[in-house]
């Protein structure tokens, strides 16, 4: 896909595809942008055409570059989405309204928030961290600018972060400092102190996906290999 109204395309940091509609993308860009992007396919069985795209929206969503961008279950799961970015907060919007935009968060010291994750089950609440954070910030939106949670068990930078696709209460985060921990946050507003599962890899863990076909299974990936994990 490519902007057609635009003759520069700067660098993309992320995209999400929409799970209830899957004819919309969205994308994120060190230009301060977040790209919707509208889908439209010829296909049929044996064969399959060339997929073309359009901007469907684009807008300014930061002050600095934007790393992430997720679609959130709530409102129907169609048209709210958050991002993150170098500015150190995480916004809301909603595609019907894109006027305005609701800050979920930021953070104290304006750090660049790297990643955020919408729970799967209960649209309220999301988690993020910081380049190079060993914490985790769990959020409720509607609460906004106050964590609910913060996961603190990391021993160096954290990398990835999945929610469970079953579960309101368990996520699983992955850092550089070899672990892959599941949480339970059942208990907040109440501290959580220590996860329930740990797991310690071969080397620093760069990502974690957690099946939502099969949901015993987590994917985490570090160096040169992928290794699929059964909780």
């Amino acid at each position: 896909m490519q902007n057609k109204n635009s003759d520069f395309c700067a660098p993309l940091t992320s995209f999400d595809w929409n799970e209830v509609d899957p004819n919309l993308i969205g994308t994120s860009s060190i230009d301060t942008t977040c790209t919707i992007w509208g889908l439209e396919t010829g296909q049929a069985i044996g064969r399959t055409n060339p997929v073309s795209g359009h901007v469907r929206t684009q807008l300014i969503a930061h002050d600095k570059e934007v790393y992430d961008i997720a679609f959130s279950r709530g409102g129907g799961g169609r048209d709210m989405f958050a991002s993150v970015g170098a500015d150190g907060s995480v916004r809301m919007f909603d595609l019907r309204h894109l006027e305005h935009s609701t800050i979920i968060y930021e953070d104290p010291q304006h750090h660049s928030l790297l990643r955020l994750a919408w729970n799967k089950q209960d649209p309220n609440y999301l988690a993020t961290f910081a380049i190079d954070s060993m914490e985790i910030i769990i959020l409720d939106v509607r609460i906004p600018c106050t964590p609910v949670a913060r996961l603190n068990n990391h021993r160096s930078g954290v990398n990835g972060i999945a929610w469970a696709p079953h579960s309101a209460c368990h996520i699983c985060t992955a850092g550089d400092d070899r672990q892959a921990l599941i949480w339970d946050i059942q208990q907040m507003p109440r501290a959580i102190e220590d996860p329930i599962l740990a797991y310690t890899a071969e080397g620093e863990i760069n990502q974690v996906q957690w099946s939502t076909t099969q949901p015993d299974w987590i994917a985490i990936c570090f160096n040169n290999f992928l290794e699929i994990l059964r909780v």
